[in-house]
């Protein structure tokens, strides 16, 4: 057997890389040696309990107010005494964090083999997501199997002379992750958040967490939901608030007292989706919702400039309005009170995958090693 070691460290990582570990745990090819570094801690924790993954190892390099360079360095230093130990065969990292560069190159160093987990995203801005943009670029130039998630992420890694024999459009996990996850239909631990799936009420489902967002960016957006929330008293506001401090004294202040807002911690995995099913509209900077409420038919509005994930603007789904406050309440507001334009983005289309992007990572893994052969390529119906 094979030893391969997925290695993941935050929230995002854990939902994409659960479908990929469980497939491994189930071959009889690999032995799967699961490996976090609890960049998140709680978070990272409740999506492996909802998986049933337990972690063979754990760095737990969690710290107060940390910095991307402590990351980097605590994640390297711990990954390569476990190498060292343990000397797997390949190690599987996801997407752009600080954790996903730091294990590929802890590997690379080692001389270990990397798979890189949806692989070939570009903004084409160094600084937009940041630190993403470049984390993905670096891990790209150290990877030995690319698992892109579209043939748009293909054609990215194609121009920068990856060599099309190590790609393999996969699709994404996140959508493996969110089918199996949204058909259970996990209850809210919050009762008050199991009255408004109830209800029937309108729902805008807000995140907020880019670091290029925070300070006055992230405080416009308050005071955009503030607006909001007033001038649609029968909408429902609801805001898993991140649990970094910065973005906590940013946008609360505004919103704070508003009846028709209502302010979570971080919603578990199983309850984030249900939460999504239930929206009417998203309001989000993250990536990874790009990718899930399309899934379910949501319309997205994304607080940036740019994407590395254009096939969802392009299908009609998504679109980026950036954070200007003015802007954020003209377009939530024509969602909410504009059917024709609601309908328009609320078609369900799915470009991100099928609920089979699990199961050709692990044939291309299995084709890397000599013991299987690559599926056929995701091809995208939208």
């Amino acid at each position: 057997m094979f030893t391969i070691m997925p290695i993941y460290g935050t929230r995002p990582e854990a939902i994409k890389m659960a479908p990929i570990v469980k497939v491994l745990q189930d071959s009889p090819d690999f032995e799967c040696v699961v490996t976090v570094t609890g960049q998140h801690r709680e978070m990272l924790d409740q999506v492996n309990e909802i998986f049933d993954i337990t972690p063979d190892h754990d760095l737990n390099i969690i710290q107060p107010r940390q910095t991307l360079n402590g990351v980097l360095t605590r994640t390297v230093e711990g990954l390569d005494k476990i190498f060292a130990e343990t000397a797997p065969d390949a190690v599987v990292v996801q997407g752009d964090t600080t954790t996903s560069t730091a294990g590929a190159i802890a590997a690379f160093y080692r001389g270990i083999p990397v798979i890189h987990a949806e692989a070939g995203l570009r903004s084409f801005n160094l600084f937009s997501p940041f630190p993403e943009e470049a984390n993905r670029k670096i891990t790209s130039q150290i990877t030995s199997l690319h698992l892109a998630p579209t043939t748009t992420s293909k054609g990215n890694l194609l121009r920068e002379a990856i060599a099309e024999e190590d790609i393999v459009v996969t699709g994404n996990t996140v959508i493996d992750a969110l089918l199996h996850t949204v058909e259970q239909q996990l209850p809210f631990t919050d009762p008050q958040l199991e009255e408004i799936a109830s209800s029937g009420k309108r729902v805008l489902l807000v995140t907020t967490h880019r670091r290029e967002n925070q300070g006055e960016a992230m405080r416009g957006v308050g005071r955009a939901l503030a607006r909001i929330a007033d001038a649609e008293p029968e909408l429902v506001i609801v805001l898993p608030v991140h649990r970094n401090p910065a973005v906590r004294e940013a946008v609360l202040p505004a919103i704070e007292g508003k009846p028709n807002v209502v302010v979570t911690e971080p919603l578990a995995y199983g309850e984030f989706t249900r939460m999504l099913s239930v929206a009417h509209v998203v309001l989000t900077d993250s990536g990874g919702v790009q990718e899930e409420a399309p899934s379910l038919g949501k319309p997205v509005l994304v607080m940036r400039e740019n994407t590395e994930r254009p096939e969802a603007v392009t299908a009609g789904t998504v679109k980026l309005i950036g954070t200007d406050e003015e802007r954020i309440v003209t377009e939530v507001d024509r969602l909410l009170n504009n059917d024709a334009a609601y309908h328009e983005m609320a078609n369900a289309v799915n470009p991100y995958g099928d609920g089979k992007a699990a199961e050709r990572s692990l044939a291309a893994i299995a084709q890397m090693f000599g013991v299987g052969q690559r599926i056929a390529d995701f091809e995208s119906q939208a």
